[in-house]
């Protein structure tokens, strides 16, 4: 009888061993094996308001920042893979606090390299360092640069407001992500070679709110 338990048990060990994390077993999860990234540009003032638990390493008072990189996302033409390693590579802090002034969450670095980085095919110094030049590829446009009052604006003007400020770049190759009220994110559809370029379904699931709203940065009005 306990031998058939334990059988029983060790069999369930690695059925749920299998089985965890789910979406590396999937079909395409596998480090390297996608088509182009999405550079992720969070508008911060929006996630400082709007979150219930906000990191304090991101909204705390006196740290103004305006768009900061969400993270750097591998994508297949259709869908994207994620969680590629049961076991991510460890970040040497060093590396982990040199990316803070562009992620600035300690956190959302650990879990953007898990869930995303993984999935590049790349050791955790050469994924930041990409995302480190795939940032500097990206000019925010002067009139985002600093706000110091809400301003509503429509998804198009945001992109619009992108592309002038980054020659090569069109309407289909840049997303404006939100929700009912805010503006989220920007982003902005990469080849591995970090040029821009087309992606139809980041486009296809972009903001369809006619206004939205930008929460001027952090510190510089009362926020309402």
């Amino acid at each position: 009888m306990r031998t058939r338990v334990a059988v029983a048990f060790v069999s369930l060990v690695l059925l749920l061993d299998a089985a965890l994390p789910a979406q590396a077993q999937r079909r395409g999860d596998e480090p390297g094996r996608f088509d182009f990234y999405v550079l992720s540009l969070s508008w911060s003032p929006s996630y400082c308001e709007s979150a219930r638990r906000a990191d304090p390493g991101q909204c705390a008072q006196g740290r103004p920042f305006s768009f900061v990189v969400h993270g750097l996302w591998p994508q297949h033409e259709r869908g994207y893979p994620q969680f590629c390693q049961r076991r991510a590579d460890w970040i040497p802090e060093p590396l982990l606090r040199s990316m803070l002034e562009l992620m600035p969450s300690r956190q959302l670095i650990i879990n953007e390299w898990r869930k995303h980085g993984t999935c590049s095919g790349l050791p955790p110094e050469d994924y930041f360092a990409l995302v480190r030049r795939a940032r500097e590829r990206v000019t925010i446009p002067e009139s985002f640069r600093r706000l110091d009052d809400y301003r509503m604006v429509s998804p198009n003007e945001v992109e619009t407001a992108f592309m002038a400020a980054n020659p090569g770049l069109e309407r289909d190759m840049v997303a404006v992500d939100c929700d009912r009220r805010y503006l989220r994110e920007v982003r902005i559809c990469m080849g591995k070679d970090l040029a821009f370029r087309p992606c139809p379904e980041v486009d296809r699931r972009a903001c369809r709110e006619p206004r939205i709203v930008m929460p001027p940065i952090r510190g510089t009005v009362q926020r309402l």
